[in-house]
């Protein structure tokens, strides 16, 4: 999954994203928090860290609720798998 986004947004991906865009989230959280257990974030915490993403947007109809939350931290959790045994090969 490494890289996909950057490689997104050079191929006119939209520049800016919600809370419905969990995947794109938990890549962005993985490559600027590495050190970071996901499981050890509160969600409070969590939603600051979203907001601080680059190009981040809340979308109005869109809110951000426990399920989104739970569904981030996942896929950073997944990603942060996938990028720990890519550098073990």
């Amino acid at each position: 999954m490494r890289g996909r986004v950057e490689a997104g947004l050079e191929l006119g991906m939209g520049s800016t994203y919600g809370w419905l865009e969990v995947d794109r989230i938990a890549e962005l959280l993985a490559e600027r928090h590495p050190g970071v257990d996901p499981y050890g974030v509160r969600f409070s915490e969590l939603k600051r860290f979203v907001l601080e993403l680059p190009g981040f947007r809340e979308e109005p109809g869109h809110p951000v609720n426990e399920r989104i939350l739970e569904t981030i931290q996942a896929k950073w959790v997944e990603e942060r798998e996938d990028r720990d045994s890519e550098d073990g090969e």
